[in-house]
C-alpha cells in the first residue's frame, strides 16, 4: 500500500560533485552538491542563486567537475558546511553554515592546474571534467536557484579506471560517492554520518542491510 506524505528532500541516490571554481581575487572554491546529470557532453547543475559558485560560474563562464570516490567521503563532509562567500543567506545561517575562504586547505584536498579552463581541478578527485557554461538561468519562480549548463571541454580520469584500449571508464572500478537523501553511500551502502544531514535534521537510516 503506497500513502501520500508531503516529501521534505527528493536526492533518491545521485553522485556527489566537487564543483571548483575561480574566485575574482584569483583563488580556488569548491562547492559539493549532488543536483547534476548529464546529456552528451553536457552537464545541467542546480545551484543556489545566491551562492558563491554560482557568482563566480557567472563572472568566470567555466568551471571543473570534480568526481570523488567513495573514499573521499571525508574530506567531502569537511566541506559540507562551509561558505566560500562571507554574506550568507539566513537560511545557511540557521543551518550551521560559516565562512571559508580556503575550502582546499579546510577539506584537505589540492588544487591542480586546469589544461584549458582557470579554475582549478582536484588532485584527489579520479575523474576531472574541466567545462564551460553555456547557460546560467532561473530554475524556480522566485530566483532562488540557478540551473547551469555547462559544455565538457576536457576529461581527465585515473590510468587504472579506463578501460584498456578505450576511451570508456570501467563501470565495476568506478565506484563514485553517491548522496542519498544527504546521506552518504558508496558501494551500496551508508558509509558516513552526513553533516548536512544532521543540518537538515534528516532521520538516521533505520534499515540495517
Amino acid at each position: 500500500m503506497h500513502r501520500v506524505i508531503d516529501l521534505k528532500v527528493l536526492y533518491f541516490g545521485t553522485p556527489v560533485v566537487l564543483i571548483s571554481t575561480r574566485n575574482g581575487d584569483g583563488t580556488g572554491n569548491i562547492a559539493p552538491m549532488s543536483s547534476a546529470w548529464w546529456l552528451g557532453d553536457r552537464g545541467m547543475l542546480g545551484m543556489s542563486a545566491s551562492s558563491q559558485t554560482t557568482r563566480n560560474m557567472l563572472r568566470e563562464r567555466e568551471c571543473v567537475l570534480n568526481l570523488p570516490s567513495s573514499e573521499m567521503v571525508s574530506a567531502v563532509d569537511r566541506l559540507a558546511l562551509l561558505s566560500g562567500s562571507p554574506e550568507m543567506t539566513p537560511h545557511k545561517v540557521e543551518k550551521g553554515y560559516r565562512f571559508e575562504p580556503d575550502k582546499f586547505g579546510a577539506a584537505g584536498l589540492t588544487p591542480e592546474a586546469s589544461e584549458i579552463v582557470g579554475a582549478p581541478r582536484i588532485a584527489e578527485c579520479p575523474i576531472q571534467l574541466e567545462c564551460e557554461v553555456v547557460s546560467s538561468r532561473a530554475f524556480d519562480e522566485d530566483g532562488r536557484i540557478t540551473a547551469h549548463t555547462v559544455r565538457v571541454v576536457r576529461a581527465h580520469v585515473e590510468e587504472g579506471l579506463i578501460v584498456p584500449g578505450t576511451a570508456h571508464v570501467d563501470s565495476v572500478g568506478w565506484d563514485p560517492l553517491i548522496m542519498k537523501f544527504c546521506e552518504f553511500f558508496g558501494g551500496g551502502i551508508r558509509i558516513h554520518p552526513s553533516r548536512l544531514a544532521e543540518a537538515w535534521r534528516i532521520p538516521q537510516p533505520q534499515s540495517t542491510r
